[in-house]
């Protein structure tokens, strides 16, 4: 009998068996990168959130390191949204804007 929830978990053999999981692909964005500001769980400091852009990890890593530096901040890439430190959507907004993305302000 072939069950969809049984697989093999653990062998004798080899010990515990590690599924290998493909990587999970990002849904198609709309056109429109948002930038938000974040506080939350990050002990009161704020971020920028930018999201809504297409491309692979490659091109966003390039992206959030062109960024850091004309902003003169930290930030990070973490699953397909980029973190700038700060609150800095403004200047972020307009150099999104002469890169041709159509870009808005989420979040209050």
């Amino acid at each position: 009998m072939s069950d969809n929830n049984s697989r093999l978990v653990y062998s004798t053999e080899t010990g515990r068996i590690n599924e290998q999981k493909a990587p999970a692909e990002r849904p198609k964005g709309d056109g429109v990168v948002r930038i938000q500001r974040q506080t939350s769980g990050r002990k009161g400091k704020g971020v920028c959130l930018i999201t809504g852009v297409d491309g692979d990890d490659a091109v966003l890593a390039a992206l959030a390191a062109e960024l850091k530096k004309k902003c003169g901040c930290g930030g990070s890439v973490k699953d397909g949204v980029i973190e700038i430190q700060g609150d800095k959507r403004d200047l972020l907004k307009s150099l999104l804007e002469a890169k041709g993305m159509k870009v808005k302000l989420a979040g209050g």
